[in-house]
């Protein structure tokens, strides 16, 4: 097949909701490293990871030769049967998760994760009613489009449960309009005023994102968390922290975001990076919690499988081995930099840099200089030709789709750093920033 072929059968044979980047779609085939080509042959430097998904570079040797290894030894069981490779894994996360989180439950996938971390607490406490964050996101199912803080991302209206939103921690954006850090945090306090009116007054908990991904790396104020969970905490709920985008080192120095703001959750979701591309979700709980799952059976049927466990195990093994977070701390300072040097030289259209490690974005509007801050949608799709053209992919998000989202493989080198900041820089002058 040529690239227009491909083309035209997505277009014919997928769900017309399959989105794809840029006006003329990319189709890859092959990709080493952080270097991806296309089926004519082109290269381009990836920064985007399959959504934060390949978390230390395409087709890596370690993780890829573990793999190979283990189909041809056994490929599929369910969990019916144990296995060595998810009894390692679990083994695994349970010695490297906050606190008292000790207990697990393989999916295939983020929205999977959430789902069964949602149901542990309802039946951990005995209440239904949940607290999301607007601009959150958690997977495409039902459910989890109950959750979602997005209204394009909820294709019908969709309640399963009681599902109450909070304020979201967008401190650019502040739903207060008042400013960090003499806003005493409000967005968070006002979890109170929310449950006290809106709910029974005792809920089952609250799913929230360290870092909220698809929202446009929002990053909450280091205080918010600890005022959120333990008004939560107080009127009986339990803390779900989804660290499907930023945990494994992505934030830099620590091996899961909510490290960084001294709270240790209840339950904790996991999924993408964890196995470098391969199906992979995880739901580690604490043993109380996992315990309230007691008088009924289940079972995953590709949950836990051999090969994305293990392929999960090998990427944990070298993320520890290689410093990787430590990594993470150093070159995403170099990002950041890069960034804000940028925003420096368009400062009416890049309104906002954000983000921790290698997740960083920058959020883009009319005239930031003007205090015009309306999301500028046109100029985040002019950039993607601009950079896709020379040879960069990077990734968006944001209610408006308009926040740049960028966030390479943690195995990014400060060359390739500089790099890629090159090709924005030209990018930014050739759409005609300001």
């Amino acid at each position: 097949m040529d690239a227009q072929l491909v083309r035209d059968k997505h277009k014919r044979y997928l769900f017309p909701c399959v989105t794809n980047y840029y006006d003329e779609p990319i189709v890859l085939t092959e990709g080493k490293g952080l270097t991806v080509k296309d089926i004519d042959g082109r290269e381009y430097l990836d920064f985007f990871g399959g959504i934060l998904t390949v978390s230390l570079g395409h087709a890596d040797d370690e993780i890829n030769a573990k793999v190979k290894a283990q189909i041809d030894r056994l490929n599929h069981s369910s969990t019916l049967y144990p296995t060595v490779p998810i009894v390692e894994l679990a083994e695994k996360l349970a010695s490297i998760a906050p606190g008292g989180l000790s207990r697990c439950f393989f999916t295939s996938s983020g929205t999977e994760a959430n789902e069964t971390a949602i149901l542990m607490a309802q039946m951990a406490t005995g209440q239904s009613e949940l607290i999301a964050l607007r601009h959150g996101y958690s997977g495409r199912s039902h459910l989890a489009l109950s959750l979602a803080g997005h209204s394009n991302w909820r294709p019908v209206p969709t309640q399963v449960g009681t599902v109450r939103h909070a304020l979201s921690p967008y401190c650019y954006r502040c739903p207060c309009r008042l400013k960090y850090p003499s806003c005493g945090v409000q967005c968070a306090r006002d979890i109170e005023e929310l449950i006290l009116t809106t709910t029974t007054g005792r809920v089952a908990g609250i799913l929230a994102e360290t870092i909220l991904g698809v929202g446009g790396f929002i990053v909450p104020p280091k205080e918010y968390f600890e005022i959120a969970v333990g008004i939560v905490r107080k009127y009986g709920g339990v803390f779900i922290c989804d660290e499907v985008q930023a945990g494994f080192g992505r934030t830099g120095g620590k091996m899961f975001a909510i490290e960084h703001y001294g709270v240790v959750p209840d339950v904790m979701t996991l999924a993408k990076g964890i196995a470098n591309g391969f199906p992979m979700g995880a739901t580690v709980a604490t043993e109380a919690i996992a315990n309230a799952w007691d008088d009924t059976v289940t079972i995953a049927t590709f949950g836990g499988n051999p090969v994305s466990s293990t392929a999960a195990c090998a990427t944990i093994d070298a993320i520890i081995g290689r410093k990787i977070p430590r990594h993470v701390e150093k070159v995403g300072a170099r990002l950041r930099a890069a960034l804000e040097e940028l925003q420096g030289k368009h400062p009416a259209n890049i309104g906002d840099v954000r983000g921790m490690g290698l997740m960083q974005a920058m959020e883009l509007v009319a005239d930031e200089t003007a205090g015009d801050r309306t999301p500028n949608p046109t100029l985040t799709a002019a950039l993607f030709e601009a950079t896709k053209k020379r040879g960069l992919l990077i990734g968006k998000g944001g209610r408006w789709g308009n926040a740049i989202r960028i966030a390479p493989p943690m195995t990014v080198s400060a060359d390739q750093i500089d790099q890629a900041a090159a090709i924005l820089a030209e990018s930014f002058a050739e759409i005609g920033a300001r």
